[in-house]
Parts: structure tokens; sequence; C-alpha cells
């Protein structure tokens, strides 16, 4: 019997989902063993594409995304390999700048059930995940599709990811590294930075982003162990803003191959960074022989789309969404803020997954927050409001809780005005709701 693609996608889920109910990185959870027998079934997909693989902390799809743009625009039929997705899972899939459709979906998830049973009868490494399912239908998507290069963003960590079943990498990329997933990547940065490290193999060149001392000498450690070459964006490749408006940025690169002035649509200084780690990365494959010009990639970087991050959905008042879910990244998103807009104090919808850190988020955020919606999404890892509140109420800030987002954005876009600023953010699935939201055009007509 045929499926259909709500069977594809039930049957997807069916498996154990590390998104949902995380568990610490163990060989005996991650064990990548059962990837290679898995993929084995369809003649090992991932080896027969060039591979661009990207890790960090921070930024890491942002980057994923921007170098698949500019391999796009050089005419290499690109794959791309992001997580989470926002509005729908095919978003995690896609050639060029097209999702993978629903039918090609169903295709691949009914060629992969009969392997995946038989692997998970057998359970010699484990059960399969998720993710791992999604990984492996990545794989045979690019291959059917002789993608020219699959750039994989990895899910999380390194060493145990289902991407890092890739063995020659044309380059591996680290972005910042900082606290996240503490419970399963460890409590230290050193530690994080260890299994972030785990993609650098033997002999490949390895672009890392800026990088706190203790991170940056984990990954200087690994490259040594491995005999892999180290460029470091910051020292060996630099940047410079030269000019900002509210739909774009333009700066200038100080590449190893030479400057290159750029205009991307992301805003905010770390996307600056995630831009010249990109374009460092984009240097080595040119290094390596593959035909990317100048055009390419002042082209690539114009056009790279990436919502949810830092992303205006609505003016009058100004409604701006982002994916900011740790301490860090909530100080560069209220830093942001701060450089783009003129404003005494935001409406903050916050929504956060359970395990995140809410007392670094709410310390981050509370400078700029005249009032706070604590919220929660669908998910069911989303962290109860209550807690929410708990934190950003230390900081004497007005805060009240709503049972969804719909009704945390339709009561923020009242109490905002024409002149307000209401920032949603915590968490990529609360964005993600107020962006379905928004394109429907429901709760107080958010979207214009």
């Amino acid at each position: 019997m045929t499926m259909n693609y709500q069977e594809a996608l039930a049957y997807i889920y069916s498996f154990t989902d590390y998104e949902k109910t995380p568990v610490p990185h163990a060989a005996a959870n991650y064990d990548l063993r059962r990837m290679d027998e898995l993929l084995a079934y369809f003649d090992n997909p991932h080896l027969k594409t060039k591979s661009v693989h990207v890790t960090g902390t921070k930024g890491k799809g942002s980057t994923a995304v921007m170098i698949a743009s500019v391999l796009t625009a050089a005419g290499y039929r690109t794959g791309l390999y992001t997580s989470p997705h926002l509005l729908t899972l095919r978003e995690r899939i896609r050639t060029g700048r097209e999702l993978i459709s629903e039918a090609e979906l169903v295709d691949i998830v009914s060629k992969i059930k009969p392997a995946a049973e038989e692997v998970n009868r057998r359970a010699t490494y484990g059960k399969l995940t998720t993710f791992e399912i999604l990984t492996t239908l990545a794989f045979i998507y690019f291959a059917e599709k002789d993608a020219g290069f699959q750039v994989l963003e990895v899910g999380m960590g390194g060493t145990y990811d289902a991407t890092n079943v890739i063995k020659n990498p044309e380059v591996c990329v680290i972005t910042p590294v900082s606290y996240d997933h503490t419970e399963v990547l460890g409590d230290t940065i050193a530690m994080i930075a260890g299994e972030k490290s785990g993609i650098i193999k033997p002999g490949c060149v390895v672009v890392a982003s800026p990088q706190q001392p203790e991170a940056m000498e984990v990954i200087r450690h690994r490259c040594i162990k491995q005999n892999a070459v180290l460029i470091q964006v910051g020292s060996d490749v630099k940047w410079r803003l030269e000019h900002r408006e509210i739909n774009h940025q333009t700066f200038m690169v100080g590449g190893r191959l030479g400057s290159h002035e750029i205009a991307i649509p992301l805003l905010g200084e770390h996307q600056l960074i995630n831009a010249a780690t990109a374009i460092a990365a984009i240097e080595v494959l040119m290094e390596r022989g593959f035909k990317i010009s100048e055009k390419s990639v002042i082209q690539g970087m114009s056009e790279v789309e990436w919502p949810g991050r830092f992303q205006i959905i609505r003016h009058y008042p100004t409604v701006v969404l982002d994916g900011a879910h740790n301490a860090d990244s909530a100080l560069k998103l209220r830093q942001t803020l701060e450089q783009y807009f003129n404003f005494q104090k935001a409406i903050l919808i916050i929504g956060a997954s359970s395990d995140k850190d809410i007392a670094g988020i709410a310390r981050e955020m509370a400078p700029v927050a005249g009032r706070v919606i604590a919220t929660r999404s669908r998910n069911p890892r989303a962290m109860a409001p209550e807690r929410i509140k708990t934190e950003f109420a230390k900081y004497n800030i007005e805060v009240e809780v709503s049972p969804d987002v719909s009704s945390a954005l339709s009561g923020a876009v009242i109490m905002a005005g024409d002149n307000g600023l209401v920032c949603v953010t915590g968490s990529m699935f609360v964005v993600a709701e107020a962006l379905e939201i928004s394109k429907s055009g429901q709760s107080g007509q958010v979207s214009e």
C-alpha cells in the first residue's frame, strides 16, 4: 500500500526523536554504525557527493545557507540539509532554492522503510532515530538529484551526529561555540568544543569562526592531532562593516585570496561573522579548484534567505522574530535591536524549551524589556511560562502569562500601538508559530 505525505511524516516521527527528548551523547545512544548499516542498503549515497560540513553553537545554519547560496549561484546543483524547520519539515532538505517535494519525500521514505525496519529488527548498534532517518533521506535525495555539493549542518554536537558518517569533506566549518545542550554535550566550553571538533577528519581543511580561548584551544589541538589545516576567521580572514540599513548590510571581507565587497539581507553583527566564515570556506573550495567567480560570491550572498533570524514581519508596530535560545544569542539579539531601532523599551514575547538557560536569556534581554509576555509553543519540550515569568520578574519587569503564541502576539500588537517594538524570541518553535500566524494574517492582522 502506497503511503501519502502525512503517513510518511508520521513514519519519520515514529522513531525516537532526540529533538524532543534529548539524551547524553554516548555511543550507546548515537552509534554511527547503525547509520552506516542503513546507508549500505542504498549503496552509500552520502559518499557520492562532495560535502561541506558545518557545526557550532551559533550561526551554523546561517553559515551553511550562505555557503549553499554561493555554490548555487556558481552553477553547482547544491544540496542543503539544515535543522530545525520553521513551517514544514521539507525546509530541512533542499537543492538550490527548491525544497524537497512532498512526492519526493514520500518516495524516498517508502524506500527507506523496509531497510530501516531490518536495521531496527537486528538492533546490532541500537535503534534508529528520527534524525537518522531524516539524514538518510537527505543523502539519498542529494544522490538522486545528482548534486555536485551537499552542505550539511550538524544537528547537535558533531562527533556522534548522524551527518558525521561522511568521510572526506571538502571543508569543515566550526561557527562560534557557546553553552547550549549542556545536558547532552557537557557543561564546559571545552567539552562542548570537543564534541563540535569531532567533525574534523584526517587531513581536512577547517575554517573556525572567532571562538572563546578555551574552545579555540580544543579546535587547534584536534587539528594538530588530525593533521588538518586550520583557518581562523578574525586573524586569517577579517571583515569590516561598511554600511547598515534596515533591510541589508554591506561589508568588506579581507580573505586569503583577496578582498570581497558583500551585501547580505541578514541583519546584525553576528551575521557579518557568519558571512566572513562562509566566504573563508568558499575560498577553500576555490583553492581546491572549484569554479566560483567573484560575481557568484556577491550574487549568492545577496540572495540568502533564512527566515526567523532577526526577521521583521510587520511595521506599525514593528514586530521582529529571532530564534535566540541561549544567553549568548540573546545578548547578540539585544545588541542588534539597539543598533537598528530607536526605542525606549520593547515588548518581549518569550517562550523557551525546557532545557534552555532561561536565567541567562532573561539576564541579557532584561535591559531592553519594558514588558514581557511569557508563553509556550506547541512543542512537548516547551518550558512552563510560569518559570519564564519567575526569571524576568527578578528584574522588576512586568510579566504576564499567555497560554499560546497566537494570544501573546495579538495582545502584544495591541499593547505596542503603532510606534512600539515587539520582539518574539527564546525558541525557534515559538518563532515558527509566530511566522505561521503572520503568514495566515491571524492575530490582529500581524502581517501587512
